[in-house]
């Protein structure tokens, strides 16, 4: 037998044998207070097959033996696997990751002869009960195909890895003890349009359970609610298929369980009934309303949450219930850092309540249907759900033949089959504004069959598929509602906004790529979304880092990727691309969209009268949830504070409001004012003081960088030593003692009371830790020799020209073996009575070369520089494109607290605009930083080449000194680890620069 059904696996017309056609999700209950709990498990009508099943892992299915499946099979010394898990979380097979490529030959529709096989036995009960009843099998996810037996008997096949597949069984069991057989394959011809960016898992991964229904059931509801143009009127159309005649109850309830509308009619098969009411109460992202739809078949009572809404195109302008709405999205994969892809309830639950908190009300679900009950999640908390059908054939295009599959007649039917799944089965969700055809798989005929039915089969919703845009001579295209690019730069996205031949809305489907160090665009690509209705958001890529929790032999946890387990081909760490980690942390890019996509704005009218202009962008729900406090600081310390409990501010409305405060009479450009804007109730995501956004402003003129004056130091009457002992400078102040080595052009020594400061000579910096986003433009900077830099002298002197100054020119170049220097530079180095020592540098970088990572000074301070004081942007770290969540302020942290990880260690924890800082002991001993204008620094226990040669957290080993970088300028992060290149105005791309530090030893508890 199994040598005749393995033939099933390459033929794409051979999609199943004996599964029933697609429906609706719901759970039939007794009585309407049991639908109304929505507890599964109490219903007499489900029974779970999740727990505990009997387990053979086959490295061929060819291996398998016959009659595993065999009521009478001895099985009790086979291997224990709870159901639902992914085999390769367990132990068995290989773990691998793979983006483009697939992974075996691309051969289609055949695989390879040696198929991994999982074979899965459950025995079960019938309760007596059930046995004048039909009684069904629902598998919600299994991956890639499966083969079913019951009690001995072949009962049917499936394959579409996550679609639900269901079998009716009742002439297989019978009550009391029953047996199930599963044989689960790793690969089938199903595996060419599976080829998602994402960790390759198989075996029964979703839930498993059997219903029993009445021989005469509503097998299948479609709730078409719509509403008239002017939205006071609702109508439900419900069409019912059963299995036979039955009579049919509906009523629709309010939040507040009073029925609003109600119907009851005989259906013979098939019909429909029709719930009418009057101003009814939407639904939308922000006030998800929902009703609760009872419809009762017999004995059985089915429950659908039901939202009113509208969505259409107006003008160009994607609207829901007549509003233009902004899509404030991310994309989601199915990811937990131990379970693989079976995801439980509550982690679906603080993905979403997360998503709330950043202010995110759209997700695309990467790139297939997920779980049901994350749809109904949506419907509750709120949020438009794009949901993607189970397709992507990207492989096809890295072997040369992008649009093969969707354009072959022989793939119709799989991929029309997975769009008729999904639809089917999610039909009745209000989240749901979009369908997608599926992701990154050329386009063709087989698209246009998938849309084309789409249509003809619900109107409520628009059709995406951002893959048109690979084959745009391919015909019908009007069947998708809007155009749709991925990683469109922001020029080409402005270029398309302002284009009078688009007339569709623009979807950005993915852009700014989130991985590692990242996004650093966000803020220019909204910019421009807010400013060109045609614009309807995106979706950044992606939600979470999909690492693998793993402990290396030594006891140490890490998060692994791919490679990391003898996986190929493989993408590397091309998974950890997310905005929070695989174990929900929130990435400082997150926190970054949150404050760039918040739905409100603030801008100042008047700061001396304290008027300012508050914009509501959420599109339906005005500002009266939300309250502001605000606070005036100088130099982070608090002058003056208040707050105003209860905002008002129609939708899409601006108001003014009036602060109440007094500006101080010494107001300088170190006086900011700061508000926040926070909930002052709680609701089912966060608790009263979330804050939703913030914005702070300058309150004194700023000073231009020529006139700014530093920390003032005052210097002993004393006069400086300065003696020269075999090319080392040594300057004695009253209480310091410093050492210039004249030869190699830098700081080598600073004490202060017999204090070391520094352990190592300073250094100057170009190099940085590539970050993910730097993955392209690093190959450039490393064939420059960037990373190998070093410091040519080519003269140095020095003076005194009185007691009180010591002097020190240095001319050098920076370079690397084989090219030419990068930059050449004239440092003129000076040291006070203070100890303080200024170093200005004219700097000229050589024609032709890739922008520098950064430019600056590395020093090394001892064991011990564990505290860091600065003024400037936090408490996070920031870069000139990656600044938004941050705010002026003085902090007070610890040199583990700047270090912000990353999965792939790389650049982090830099501090853009900071005016001064102080590195120190626990005692306060240690060196004060500052310039003639604002810079970046960071402090850390690992130097750059630390953090470049690493390939996981656990391969970074803490030193014991700290590495302060202060910086001149440092590159932007941007998106170009998949997206854009790092825009222009964010490249450290000067050719001629002049800048300044002072460095000044200081025991600042004794200042």
């Amino acid at each position: 037998m199994l040598n005749q059904l393995m033939n099933y696996v390459e033929q794409p017309d051979l999609l199943q044998i004996n599964r029933l056609p697609a429906r609706a999700h719901y759970i039939p209950y007794q009585d309407l207070e049991q639908a109304k709990r929505g507890k599964r498990g109490q219903s007499s009508a489900y029974q779970t097959l999740n727990g505990n099943w009997k387990f053979q892992y086959h490295a061929s299915v060819k291996d398998v033996q016959e009659g595993f499946y065999e009521s009478v099979t001895d099985v009790s010394h086979w291997d224990d696997l709870i159901v639902p898990s992914c085999w390769q979380t367990q132990g068995y097979d290989q773990l691998h990751y793979t983006n483009v490529n697939y992974p075996i030959p691309c051969d289609p529709p055949y695989v390879p002869d040696e198929n991994p096989a999982g074979v899965y036995v459950r025995d079960f009960q019938i309760p007596a009960s059930w046995q004048n009843q039909e009684t069904y099998v629902m598998f919600e996810g299994v991956n890639s195909c499966f083969y079913l037996w019951v009690n001995g008997t072949f009962v049917g096949y499936s394959q579409g890895s996550r679609i639900p597949a269901e079998f009716q069984i009742s002439e297989y069991v019978q009550p009391g003890r029953n047996r199930m057989a599963v044989l689960v394959l790793k690969w089938c011809d199903g595996t060419y349009l599976e080829d998602q960016d994402a960790w390759r898992y198989s075996g029964i991964y979703r839930d498993v359970y059997l219903l029993s229904r009445e021989k005469t059931h509503i097998r299948d509801v479609f709730a078409k609610s719509e509403l008239t143009e002017d939205l006071k009127q609702a109508t439900v159309q419900i069409e019912i298929q059963a299995t036979g005649p039955i009579p049919v109850k509906a009523e629709l309830k309010d939040a507040n369980g009073e029925i609003v509308a109600a119907a009851e009619s005989t259906i013979e098969g098939q019909g429909s009934l029709t719930l009418s009411l009057t101003q009814p109460k939407l639904w939308n992202a922000e006030a998800p309303y929902l009703y609760d739809l009872y419809v009762q078949g017999g004995q059985e009572v089915l429950m659908f949450p039901t939202g009113f809404r509208w969505v259409e195109v107006r003008d160009g302008v994607f609207c829901v219930n007549g509003q233009a709405v902004k899509l404030k999205g991310v994309n989601r994969h199915d990811s937990h850092p131990t379970l693989g892809q079976t995801i439980p309830l509550n982690h679906m639950i603080q993905d979403l309540k997360l998503m709330k908190q950043h202010n995110i009300n759209t997700i695309r679900t990467s790139h297939y249907p997920n779980d049901p009950r994350f749809l109904t999640l949506c419907d509750q908390y709120g949020f438009y759900v794009v949901d993607e059908a189970d397709l992507e054939c990207h492989g096809m295009g890295a072997a040369g033949a992008w649009h093969q599959l969707s354009s072959d007649p022989a793939w119709h039917d799989a991929y029309l089959e997975r769009a008729v799944r999904m639809v089917e089965r999610d039909k009745n969700h209000a989240s749901i504004v979009m369908w997608s055809l599926g992701n990154e798989s050329g386009y063709g005929p087989n698209h246009v069959a998938m849309a084309a039915w789409i249509k003809s089969r619900d109107t409520s919703r628009l059709v995406h598929y951002e893959g048109f845009v690979h084959n745009e001579g391919e015909a019908h295209g009007e069947y998708l509602d809007m155009d749709s690019r991925m990683y469109s730069s922001v020029q080409e996205t402005e270029a398309f906004a302002i284009d009078p031949n688009r007339t569709k809305p623009f979807f950005l489907c993915e852009y700014s790529h989130a991985m590692g160090n990242g996004p650093g665009d966000l803020k220019d690509y909204w910019d421009l979304i807010y400013k060109y209705p045609k614009l309807m958001g995106g979706c950044v890529w992606e939600w979470c880092d999909h690492g693998i929790a793993t402990v290396t032999p030594k006891g140490e946890a890490y998060f692994a990727y791919g490679g990391d387990f003898g996986d190929q081909p493989n993408d590397g760490n091309f998974c950890i691309d997310g905005l929070v980690s695989p174990d929900r942390q929130p990435h400082t890019g997150l926190l970054e969209l949150k404050q760039v996509i918040a739905p409100v704005h603030i801008e100042a009218v008047d700061m001396q009268q304290g008027i300012f202009e508050i914009t509501n962008r959420y599109d339906f729900i005005d500002l009266s949830h939300l309250a502001l406090s605000w606070r005036i600081e100088q130099e982070g310390r608090l002058l003056e504070q208040g707050q105003i409990w209860q905002l008002q501010a129609a939708p899409h409305a601006t108001a003014s409001i009036t602060l109440p405060y007094h500006l101080p009479a010494n107001v300088d450009d170190r006086t900011y004012l700061t508000l926040s804007i926070w909930q002052n109730q709680d609701n089912a995501w966060a608790s009263i003081g979330h804050e939703i956004t913030f914005a702070q402003f300058q309150l004194g003129a700023v000073q231009p960088a020529s006139e700014k004056q530093g920390t003032t130091f005052i210097g002993s009457d004393e006069a400086i030593h300065v003696e020269e002992q075999e090319g080392l400078l040594i300057v004695r102040g009253f209480d310091f003692e410093h050492v210039f080595d004249l030869q190699a052009g830098v700081i080598r020594a600073m004490s202060k009371h017999g204090v070391a400061l520094l352990t190592k000579p300073a250094r100057y910096q170009i190099w940085r830790a590539p970050i993910d986003n730097d993955r392209n433009v690093r190959h450039s900077w490393e064939n420059e020799g960037y990373h190998r830099a070093q410091m040519k002298v080519y003269s140095s002197a020095w003076n005194q020209p009185n007691p009180s100054t010591v002097e020190i020119q240095v001319s050098f170049s920076l370079g690397a073996y084989i090219r030419y220097p990068f930059l050449r530079g004239e440092a003129r180095w000076s040291i006070d009575t203070s100890g303080g020592l200024h170093v200005k540098t004219d700097v000229t970088v050589r024609e032709g070369i890739p922008f520098l990572p950064r430019f600056g000074l590395e020093l090394t301070m001892p064991k011990g520089t564990e505290e860091v004081e600065y003024y400037g942007l936090g408490p996070h770290e920031s870069y000139i494109d990656k600044r938004q969540s941050v705010r002026k302020g003085k902090y007070l942290l610890t040199v583990d607290e700047m270090f912000e990880s990353y999965v792939m260690p790389q650049e982090n924890g830099s501090r853009f605009g900071t005016e001064w800082a102080i590195v120190s002991n626990a005692l306060g001993m240690g060196l004060h930083l500052s310039s003639t204008d604002t810079f970046s620094f960071n402090a850390s226990h690992f130097t750059p080449e630390d953090l470049t040669e690493a390939q996981h957290t656990y391969e970074l080993a803490k030193r014991a000194e700290t590495i302060v970088q202060i910086d001149y300028k440092m590159s932007g992060v941007g998106s170009n680890s998949c997206g854009p290149e790092l825009l222009e105005a964010y490249r450290m791309d000067d050719k001629q620069f002049t800048c300044e530090f002072m460095l000044r030893p200081i025991f600042k508890e004794d200042e």
